[in-house]
């Protein structure tokens, strides 16, 4: 008698056998498309409301995706919103928690009890593994948008002219010192920016701390103090002071949440005879922190730059030098190095500090790319809250972050106003009017657009109109693409 042996495996192996691999693909179905697998072996309604949800949040990807491609400025200004940020956060948290249910349902579903011993193993470890993994990307996403949202909520306040003026934005960048050895705050960096709404091309104009007899406008409570300007005999009345002569003097800005910064606004405006949009204030440990959150930036520097050195003025101390940076090319500098290289005063003055610093900014401008800020977007965040202060509303973030993004391939052109250009002592405030009006009309001529008719303020606030560009005056201006190479 011959025994025939089939060549299947016994009936209850193959029913574990397809067990597992229904375990599996339907785990694998609520990776893809949650909710699917509740469609095809479970709870139905439950699926149907998965699968809703599902496709609700591709479609509102898609249209997220459409409005940057049309109406970019609109959804990063909608997007930067710190209660969309919120709604986001603790959306993230419900609808991860409930995929990762649904992991859970399709291992129950899946009839773990026909299964083998090993299958019994796998199919639960595959579905708590993605379950988790789920809860724990959620947990980081919503972290994510948490620490945005405070970003945005705590730093951009709002509060400056969203109108342009002459086709230009004009922000005032302020690097402030707020230590423990000074009294009060003193920004001794003071730059505006003047960019182009339609180029983004940008004009930097920096004025030195030491200048006085700074001009207050006729609107500013300050021109009832000083109506001549503002000027000491003992010419301790300089232009970086104006913030801390403003705070002393609260009173006078009834309604003002930052009197300081309001006043130094006023003042530079007045300067430049420009209308300043916006500021930005930046303490000098929230700018080594941002630097070392966007990876360091890189230049070349001409001449070795001390760290540390300097004497204190008050006590007569002297520090020591701790080192150099430099010279030499395609250098990587830190946050605590590039902050010694836009700072430091030892062998060099402050007119020489004011171009270190444009590099630096120029090396950022160029540098910080969309990918950086997505990649460590937590650690600039936390660096971005050291920030003092800024009146840019989270509405205009996408107007500015489309213009930076069109001035980054363009060269930025600077003024600095220092001797022999101007003397601080005695600064000669028509000419450097004249010159920054000049030197807007030369940067928008370099983008074929016809010169506007830009007004300038005179001492009393009142307007000039300024000359053309064939009359320009020679003026001591600097291509930071020469001054510094950023690579």
């Amino acid at each position: 008698m011959t025994v025939t042996t089939s060549p299947l495996p016994p009936a209850q192996l193959r029913s574990q056998g397809i067990a597992l691999r229904r375990g599996l693909t339907l785990l694998g179905m609520t990776v893809l498309v949650p909710g699917s697998a509740q469609l095809v072996g479970g709870n139905q309604r439950i699926g149907r409301a998965a699968v809703r949800v599902w496709l609700t949040l591709i479609a509102l990807a898609l249209l997220f995706v459409v409005l940057l491609f049309t109406f970019r400025a609109f959804a990063i200004g909608l997007y930067a919103n710190p209660i969309t940020l919120q709604v986001l956060r603790w959306a993230a948290l419900a609808l991860g928690l409930g995929w990762a249910l649904l992991f859970v349902n399709a291992w129950r579903i899946a009839n773990p009890s026909a299964m083998s011993p090993a299958g019994k193993a796998i199919v639960p470890a595959v579905a708590f593994t993605l379950a988790l993994a789920v809860a724990w990307g959620s947990w980081t996403l919503a972290g994510a948008f948490n620490a945005q949202s405070r970003l945005l909520g705590n730093v951009f306040g709002g509060g400056g002219k969203a109108e342009t003026s002459s086709g230009r934005y004009n922000v005032l960048l302020l690097g402030g010192d707020a230590g423990a050895d000074r009294e009060g705050l003193r920004p001794d960096t003071m730059i505006v920016a003047s960019i182009d709404a339609d180029t983004g091309r940008t004009v930097l104009f920096s004025l030195p701390r030491n200048l006085q007899w700074a001009p207050f406008p006729d609107s500013s409570p300050l021109k009832k103090l000083y109506p001549n300007g503002y000027w000491c005999k003992d010419q301790s009345c300089l232009l970086n002071a104006v913030y801390t002569l403003a705070m002393n003097h609260k009173n006078l800005f009834p309604g003002v949440k930052n009197p300081g910064v309001q006043a130094t606004k006023d003042v530079i405006g007045n300067i430049l005879g420009l209308d300043i949009n916006y500021y930005a204030l930046v303490d000098l440990k929230g700018f080594q922190s941002l630097i070392d959150a966007v990876g360091g930036i890189t230049l070349d520097v001409a001449r070795k730059v001390p760290i540390g050195g300097g004497t204190d003025l008050t006590t007569g101390r002297k520090y020591p030098i701790k080192g150099y940076i430099g010279p030499g090319k395609n250098l990587h500098l830190d946050g605590y190095n590039a902050l010694w290289f836009a700072r430091s005063r030892e062998g060099s003055t402050d007119y020489e500090r004011m171009a270190r610093q444009k590099c630096v900014l120029n090396a950022m401008a160029k540098q910080l790319n969309p990918a950086t800020v997505l990649t460590k977007f937590q650690e600039i965040a936390k660096a971005g809250e050291e920030i003092v202060s800024t009146d840019l509303p989270t509405s205009q973030i996408g107007t500015m972050l489309d213009l930076a993004a069109k001035g980054r391939s363009l060269p930025l052109a600077s003024v600095s106003f220092a001797p022999p250009l101007i003397l601080p002592v005695k600064p000669d405030f028509p000419r450097i009017r004249q010159i920054v009006a000049d030197k807007i009309e030369a940067s928008e001529n370099a983008d074929d657009k016809p010169a506007k008719t830009t007004a300038s303020a005179s001492d009393g606030g009142t307007a000039t109109p300024t000359a053309t560009a064939s009359a320009k005056a020679k003026t001591q201006t600097d291509d930071l693409d020469a001054i510094c190479t950023v690579s």
